[in-house]
């Protein structure tokens, strides 16, 4: 039964997933996320539904427009496929636990971000208004150990990243600091600053990788978004664990 579940929370994630795409893409635009209907963005060819099954339609299409032929870009099935996984996988770290419902608010704030960053380097305000309602709810409902650890998480979180952003002239968007005010929210102070240590990491070996491949140029900013979710998501779901290997170790 358990496994049954299981693929049927990962289904619904990659249908949730191609509804990501449509809000990360469309938002940041002031598009409407409900119509008009997905389209070819090269000949406006308008999707049927069989064009429209997540990851299914890309494999099944070669990667490509049915009408035109153009080339579709691969990161569609590729955010379907990870919020599948993600929320799929959130059960087997978690457990069948009220938490699940936090974890999976907590996945699709990412992956709707991580679009929105990756193709505009824009974290839309409204996404954050959004889910920060949905987590307020949830806390009360599902609260941290102590509750005030969400109040401060949000707050250590917000200044954090808004001294990194005056000390560096910028480094850091006003998305990504309202952003960690939110995460902050989320995991309490301890897992909010881990996140934004990971994230750091994520970034910076990246960056390298890049450099030393000859894909990044220096003083070229880069989306610092997929950074976040990467290190948001490590620390939430094993932070704990990752302190306690630390603490013993040190």
């Amino acid at each position: 039964m358990s496994i049954l579940l299981i693929f049927i929370i990962f289904i619904l994630g990659l249908i949730l997933g191609s509804f990501f795409n449509v809000v990360g893409l469309r938002l940041p635009q002031k598009k409407s996320i409900v119509a008009p209907r997905s389209a070819c963005p090269n000949c406006q060819h308008q999707l049927t539904a069989f064009e429209l099954i997540p990851v299914f339609s890309y494999v099944i299409q070669g990667g490509k427009c049915r009408q035109c032929k153009a080339r579709i870009s691969p990161l569609y099935p590729l955010v379907e496929l990870i919020t599948g996984v993600l929320f799929a996988g959130a059960p087997l770290i978690l457990g069948w636990t009220s938490e699940l419902f936090v974890a999976w608010t907590l996945i699709s704030l990412l992956v709707i971000i991580f679009v929105s960053d990756v193709t505009y380097m824009i974290i839309p305000d409204k996404v954050l208004v959004f889910f920060m309602g949905i987590f307020l709810l949830e806390r009360i409902f599902i609260p941290l150990e102590p509750w005030w650890d969400s109040l401060l998480g949000a707050a250590v979180g917000f200044i954090l990243l808004l001294l990194i952003a005056v000390i560096s002239k910028g480094g850091m968007g006003g998305g990504d600091i309202k952003l960690f005010a939110v995460l902050g929210f989320v995991l309490g102070i301890k897992l909010v600053l881990l996140s934004f240590f990971i994230a750091t990491l994520y970034g910076a070996l990246f960056g390298v990788i890049g450099l030393i491949l000859g894909k990044l140029k220096r003083k070229k900013p880069i989306p610092f978004g997929p950074f976040i979710a990467a290190g948001t998501l490590t620390a939430y779901f094993y932070g704990d664990l990752i302190i306690h290997y630390y603490l013993v170790l040190y």
